[in-house]
């Protein structure tokens, strides 16, 4: 495990954290931060996408606010400091840093040109934004926040997207679940799981509303789909 230093599109430098796999050259995962930045669950998660065969890569996304964030969901200090977070990061800002990201990996000496994206919450929305706004060639969003009033973007998602809505998610109301999955329905490039009696961040390891049964069934459709779109596809 080791920490790459990406370029901003707009000055400085910014850190992630990579994961390398036994095998290379490998296709590359970019892991997309909660609001609580590069931590503990976010290290894990690319630790276990780089055993399945992945260079996996997690920017830090609030270095423009606090770079180094590491906190968990487990006090209410931290809680306060992670919405503070969100509720300052710039959106746009984070779509030209997870670009970069794409392409540094895109290019990377032991990649094979193959750059997926992965997000969780926060990360959930950018990574549906990453599949409107990049040259990714898949992404996947666990429980992303706020893509109800985001849908036009869907007019530009042109590679593959997998979604994952957890049905009783306190930060996304059924209503806008529902908006979600009518108006993405039909959408070509568009596969949408919806898990019934979890809530938000049912994937979270350890957290208050992890849910096993469905953090799998989740994480190994999130396998099949990666496999697919990352591993077969440079293949054929």
């Amino acid at each position: 495990m080791t920490t790459q230093t990406i370029p901003a599109k707009d000055g400085g430098t910014f850190n992630a954290y990579v994961a390398m796999p036994a095998k290379l050259p490998a296709p590359t995962i970019v892991l997309i931060q909660e609001i609580f930045g590069v931590n503990a669950e976010m290290r894990a998660k690319c630790d276990e996408f780089a055993r399945q065969g992945y260079i996996a890569v997690c920017p830090d996304l609030f270095w423009r606010l606090e770079p180094g964030v590491d906190i968990t969901d487990k006090s209410k200090a931290e809680w306060d400091k992670a919405f503070d977070l969100y509720n300052r990061f710039d959106v746009d800002k984070g779509i030209e840093d997870l670009r970069a990201t794409v392409h540094v990996y895109k290019g990377h000496a032991q990649g094979n040109a193959r750059v997926a994206t992965v997000g969780y919450c926060l990360g959930g929305k950018l990574a549906y934004l990453m599949a409107a706004r990049s040259p990714v060639d898949a992404s996947v969003s666990y429980y992303g926040v706020g893509l109800d009033a985001l849908l036009d973007e869907s007019r530009n998602i042109k590679t593959p997207l997998l979604m994952h809505i957890a049905e009783e998610d306190k930060f996304v109301p059924k209503e806008a679940q529902e908006k979600i999955k009518t108006a993405l329905a039909n959408h070509t490039q568009v596969s949408i799981y919806s898990y019934p009696g979890v809530n938000h961040a049912f994937a979270r390891g350890n957290g208050e509303h992890y849910d096993e049964k469905a953090a799998q069934l989740a994480n190994s459709r999130t396998a099949a789909f990666l496999e697919q779109h990352l591993k077969q596809a440079r293949a054929a």
